[in-house]
């Protein structure tokens, strides 16, 4: 079975290697690659400065990014009819959900349900469990220098929240990964039992 004209999002924790996999795989099966595009954003700094004062202008400018930018790629490519991305549409609830007290929150999820609510959503999410050590050190390599500080509690906090949004969504079409047997980061070919998954997957959908 092809995996022509699916829609794949790789989804996870901060540091669990999703960009990394998302390149790869766009690669691997002639793909187009939508990243999120978080280095251009302008409170993402302050933010973990100050989280308090600037988590709704971080949240609410994500929001605008996400929405902007599958409003653009979720358009049928005859030429690259597959789309890998390195985040749902519904990533946007679980990170405002953890930054955001609970009436900003809701007043944020109006803004959801209006934009990112109504956009497709993914054929197969990805999702890479990592361990907290495993995180922290992918966060260390990578080096960015905003992300040093972050505390192991909210790592913690967001991992539990992706744990707690797939348990109660029995539905979502899930290839959940213990990605530290992957050592795509030094090993490119490793992915490819990854993708032998994902053809199974859709082969066993198909009518």
């Amino acid at each position: 079975m092809s995996l022509a004209g699916k829609f794949i999002a790789i989804e996870g924790n901060i540091g669990s290697g999703k960009t990394t996999l998302a390149h790869i795989l766009a690669q691997r099966l002639n793909a187009r690659l939508l990243l999120e595009e978080f280095e251009d954003n302008p409170f993402l700094t302050k933010f973990y400065e100050n989280p308090q004062r600037y988590a709704f202008s971080l949240e609410m400018s994500f929001l605008a990014d996400r929405y902007h930018q599958l409003q653009q790629n979720l358009v049928e490519d005859l030429f690259q009819p597959t789309l890998i991305a390195d985040y749902a549409p519904w990533k946007s609830l679980i990170f405002a959900q953890c930054n955001l007290g609970q009436e900003e929150f809701q007043l944020y999820r109006q803004f959801w349900e209006m934009s990112l609510g109504k956009a497709a959503q993914p054929d197969l999410i990805v999702y890479l469990r990592r361990p907290l050590a495993s995180l922290q050190a992918n966060i260390a390599l990578r080096g960015r220098p905003y992300e040093q500080g972050i505390a192991e509690e909210y790592l913690k906090d967001i991992g539990d929240r992706y744990e707690s949004f797939f348990r109660h969504r029995s539905s979502l079409p899930l290839l959940p990964l213990e990605a530290d047997r992957y050592n795509w980061i030094k090993e490119p070919a490793a992915v490819e039992p990854i993708i032998d998954q994902l053809r199974t997957i859709f082969e066993e959908e198909a009518p």
